[in-house]
């Protein structure tokens, strides 16, 4: 496998070293004290708005996030969690949103993956911010497991724009991968999961940077 340092040249010599400090320095996640910190309906917002922007255009939702907000009662887990079908039935007609009736199911479906998560560990965020980022893998599976639609690259942003140390599967971390031996292809099987799992500690280790860090270095290593 190849050392972290020849990958980190690499995205220097294509980038500078100065723009690939300011890339690794933005990369720097919230603690797990922070991300405790953050109430439970944020979780459940940052989940869904993932959820939606997921095979459709970003700056759509995004210039719709404020209906979404008025219309979900700002993703209160005990409102959604006791929701029924009129709720949804009105919801897949409301007009401040995206009407795609699949993914507003997902709402009641997480507010009670969530409930049992905050129910467990005191509170989402504390679920979440006390996982080890060495075991990235074991969480994403939890998310697709237990969670509505939050598996694969859904369930690796949510995290991300949530602030939780993580890397993204993207095309170009991929390809790095690829290039750097460990997988042959995008891992979606359990081996070739623990084979990337493994490889990211090997380099946080190496560098002293956090997934989000090593992922986003990664990214910028390859030309595109």
């Amino acid at each position: 496998m190849r050392d972290f340092s020849d990958i980190a040249a690499l995205a220097t010599e294509r980038h500078g070293a100065e723009k690939i400090a300011i890339i690794q320095e933005n990369a720097k996640p919230l603690s797990p004290t922070e991300l405790a910190k953050i109430p439970d309906d944020r979780w459940l917002a940052q989940a869904t708005r993932s959820i939606f922007q997921s095979g459709f255009n970003w700056k759509v939702v995004d210039s719709k996030w404020d209906g979404f907000e008025t219309a979900f009662e700002g993703f209160d887990l005990g409102r959604w969690i006791f929701s029924n079908d009129d709720d949804l039935s009105t919801l897949v007609s409301d007009k401040r949103i995206i009407r795609n009736g699949m993914k507003i199911k997902t709402v009641p479906e997480n507010a009670r993956f969530f409930g049992e998560l905050a129910d467990e560990a005191g509170s989402v965020g504390k679920f979440i911010g006390e996982w080890p980022v060495t075991k990235q893998v074991e969480l994403l599976d939890i998310l697709h497991k237990r969670g509505s639609r939050l598996g694969a690259m859904t369930g690796q942003y949510f995290l991300r724009f949530m602030g939780k140390d993580c890397y993204i599967l993207s095309r170009d971390v991929t390809a790095a991968l690829i290039r750097a031996g460990v997988v042959d292809k995008y891992p979606s099987s359990k081996k070739l999961k623990a084979a990337t799992q493994q490889a990211f500690n090997e380099w946080m280790e190496e560098s002293g940077l956090g997934a989000s860090a090593v992922s986003t270095t990664l990214a910028h290593s390859i030309d595109g």
